[in-house]
């Protein structure tokens, strides 16, 4: 089974190019130069150099002492909250931005939901002197205040999506416009393995940097570079990717992606898009999303604003249908408590994202002795009024 992309942009039945004929000259553009660029020696250096030195890679493999005895198994965080910006979103950012100065664009133009991808994007630009504007849903911006701040005070404009539920899949609506109204000089960093061909092949091998990590990490601390279980939170499923890229043909290592189900998979309010959704077009590529009966995008919701968008990224989809990877739900309230628990027994306060994949070890049985890693996406400092406001702090 080939779990990777194909020569002509598909996973299977998922992927491909669906775009209004005015942006194929910039997606065009993109496929036909981005293995070329990325794969040079001279890209790689300066990639790994600013990996290294600027967001402060490798990242660390934490065995977390306290949460292992609790659940019975050997539980190793990847700390990605760890990262310079607060996130794995900037090792995507700064290969984005790299190529972008290759294909010579001297503009930027992002979206973004929980804020981290827009301050990844406006970190990067302010390094590298290139203008940036944000797309950001009006919902988000209030809840992501910080985020947005640090966004501004970065260089960035930051525009507000006040369209549908005013969150993520509005800001990459807008973010296309934009695009689309600017071909020639500006490069669309999208922040997740999803859109058009050739950008979730391209987002997971920027972010597969950490996989790649981890075999090295668990073999030094374990002896082995395959772990029983590995798991990630996903919404559009950058992290994901990036965790589970370099297992995915270690066909005994369990991949688990745990998506958010909002107050409840059956309420009205969810996210959880592979037992919700069914296949279509979004966002320029063939997934899973949520959709009514006539093909309308259900507005989805989740506490977390990183993964309160309607769909998955198309290898994500390609992996629910092969059931390589296993998909889970967790509600808010389920992320918020487990976002509590790694707080009080390890000193991390997780970002609400990452608390999804955590709060799935309350629902797993270990026998004992198992290898489990967890990749802790980001960090919880711009969670922390939502926290407040739901445990009374």
């Amino acid at each position: 089974m080939n779990y990777f992309v194909n020569e002509k942009g598909y996973y299977g039945d998922f992927g491909g190019a669906y775009i209004p004929e005015m942006l194929y000259p910039n997606v065009e553009e993109l496929r036909q130069n981005y293995l070329k660029i990325i794969e040079d020696a001279a890209f790689q250096k300066e990639f790994h150099a600013l990996l290294k030195d600027y967001v402060g890679r490798p990242s660390p493999l934490y065995l977390a002492k306290r949460l292992s005895k609790k659940y019975n198994a050997n539980i190793f965080l990847k700390r990605e909250d760890l990262n310079h910006t607060g996130a794995h979103k900037i090792n995507n950012t700064i290969g984005q931005i790299l190529l972008a100065e290759k294909l010579g664009k001297k503009r930027i133009i992002a979206e973004t939901g929980a804020g981290q991808h827009g301050v990844a994007t406006a970190t990067v630009c302010a390094l590298r002197g290139l203008e940036c504007v944000v797309y950001m849903g009006e919902i988000d911006i209030q809840r992501q205040a910080p985020n947005v701040a640090r966004m501004k005070m970065l260089g960035a404009k930051v525009i507000s999506a006040v369209s549908g539920s005013k969150t993520l899949k509005d800001a990459t609506n807008e973010a296309m416009r934009d695009w689309i109204n600017n071909p020639v000089d500006t490069h669309y960093i999208i922040g997740s393995v999803v859109g058009p061909h050739p950008y979730p092949d391209m987002v997971a091998i920027f972010q597969s940097i950490i996989s790649e990590e981890t075999k090295k990490q668990l073999t030094e601390q374990t002896g082995n570079d395959q772990p029983d279980y590995v798991l990630a939170c996903v919404g559009g499923g950058s992290n994901a990717m990036g965790m589970f890229y370099h297992f995915i043909n270690d066909e005994n290592v369990k991949l688990i992606a745990i998506e958010a189900a909002g107050k409840g998979v059956s309420t009205g309010f969810s996210a959880a898009t592979t037992f919700l959704g069914k296949e279509g077009v979004l966002h320029g590529s063939r997934s899973i999303l949520m959709q009514t009966a006539d093909g309308q995008v259900v507005e989805p919701h989740s506490v977390s604003a990183g993964l309160d968008y309607p769909g998955i990224g198309p290898q994500h989809a390609h992996l629910f249908k092969t059931t390589r990877a296993a998909y889970v739900s967790v509600t808010d309230n389920e992320a918020l408590d487990a976002g509590l628990l790694c707080t009080q027994m390890e000193g991390i306060i997780p970002a609400i994202e990452s608390a999804h994949a955590l709060a799935h070890l309350e629902k797993m049985k270990f026998k004992g002795g198992e290898n489990v890693v967890v990749c802790l996406s980001g960090r919880g400092d711009k969670d922390m009024d939502t926290y407040m406001k739901h445990f009374g702090f």
